[in-house]
């Protein structure tokens, strides 16, 4: 994980401030916690570890045949949330000016991302065993050094608990499985071999720049991917209006049912379904709301939008030097958008358009995934 200078942080009032909205069940935040806090006491230590080896030869893209991709022209909007409709973190609501850019119409698939594998021999961070010395530097100094047979190959996985729980605690729903990766994303025992029309999951963020780099492409930079998700709708809280999605509304891959323990599977998908399932949006984008989370390029920091503030018009933004999140100072943080499969209104509403949270880059996850975008114009 890199290491990066610490810019001088907000005071405890600043972080009140920002995260006075917040709940535990929505908050970002929570997702570092269980790394550090499952699995024996050291999730941490098995999901937080060194890049993968490969650097896999670029592709290049000609600017005139994006296969799979949608043209998003240059424009301005209005990016987070105004008033009292989303957390501390989407706001102060601000106008952002972008170029044009071209943009994957759906997550990338298991197909896809095989395919990438199979061309260049590249191993996932899921893959990788962990290594302590780089374990160690995103710990509390003194930290033991876990056990040997703890240390192993592995991701998150979501497991339903049998009943009713508090909302309080994700770890009573993401186990430290190993074994689990992007080809066994419940596990050793589960496999995608009837999913390659699904979005890839257990990708690090990592993962997913070699992935862009080897197919010529790059991730979405945030307001990128916000404005390509309003699908030229103006202010909607989702990308399909402003209508909350019910448990029958067909709108896009949320949970049905009672978050954690209860999903109804009202549109026939236990976990992720295949990209293109549900109606696009105003761009002809899949997905950009539901389904799996995706990746951005950019640092995650829960006042971003505050730094911002005063600037009449900002003009294709790149995001933060750094990282930073108040409820865990020491991670080290990208941004990740759209909400999952199992987000509910009762939990995660992160399904909106302008909600946002931080994950660590080494974090694969069964809910995680990703799409890419080129720079450029729509004609050569």
């Amino acid at each position: 994980m890199s290491r990066l200078r610490r810019q001088k942080q907000p005071n405890s009032s600043d972080a009140a401030v920002i995260n006075s909205n917040d709940s535990p069940r929505l908050s970002g935040s929570r997702w570092f916690s269980i790394l550090r806090l499952g699995m024996l006491g050291f999730v941490a230590f098995a999901s937080a570890y060194a890049v993968t080896s490969k650097n896999p030869t670029r592709v290049a893209v000609p600017a005139s045949a994006r296969p799979g991709m949608v043209w998003v022209p240059d424009g301005e909007y209005v990016m987070g949330t105004a008033g009292s409709a989303g957390l501390k973190n989407e706001q102060p609501a601000h106008s952002v000016k972008l170029d044009g850019f071209w943009i994957d119409a759906s997550e990338v698939t298991n197909a896809q991302f095989r395919e990438f594998v199979d061309a260049t021999g590249y191993v996932t961070t899921a893959e990788k065993k962990p290594e302590w010395e780089e374990l160690k530097k995103s710990v509390p100094p003194g930290t033991p050094k876990p056990p040997d047979d703890v240390l192993v190959p592995g991701s998150l996985v979501f497991v339903s608990p049998p009943g009713p729980v508090p909302t309080d605690d994700v770890s009573r729903w993401w186990v430290w499985t190993p074994g689990a990766c992007w080809k066994h994303p419940e596990g050793p025992d589960s496999s995608i071999s009837d999913r390659d029309d699904h979005p890839v999951v257990q990708v690090s963020w990592e993962d997913a720049m070699a992935y862009a780099k080897w197919a010529g492409k790059r991730l979405p930079t945030e307001a990128e991917w916000e404005y390509a998700s309003r699908g030229q709708l103006v202010g909607k809280r989702f990308t399909w209006g402003d209508n909350p999605p019910t448990d029958d509304s067909q709108l896009a891959n949320i949970w049905q049912g009672g978050f954690p323990n209860q999903n109804d599977k009202r549109d026939g998908w236990e976990r992720t379904s295949p990209v293109k399932t549900y109606p696009p949006n105003g761009y002809g984008l899949y997905d950009m709301s539901g389904n799996v989370w995706e990746w951005c390029s950019d640092w995650y920091r829960a006042d971003a939008y505050a730094q911002r503030s005063g600037q009449e018009k900002v003009v294709n933004p790149v995001g933060p030097r750094e990282s930073w999140d108040p409820n865990e100072p020491n991670a080290q943080k990208r941004v990740t958008r759209g909400g999952s499969f199992l987000c509910h209104i009762t939990y995660c509403e992160s399904y909106r358009t302008a909600a946002r949270r931080g994950t660590t880059p080494d974090t694969g996850m069964s809910h995680l995934g990703f799409r890419c975008v080129v720079s450029g114009t729509k004609s050569p």
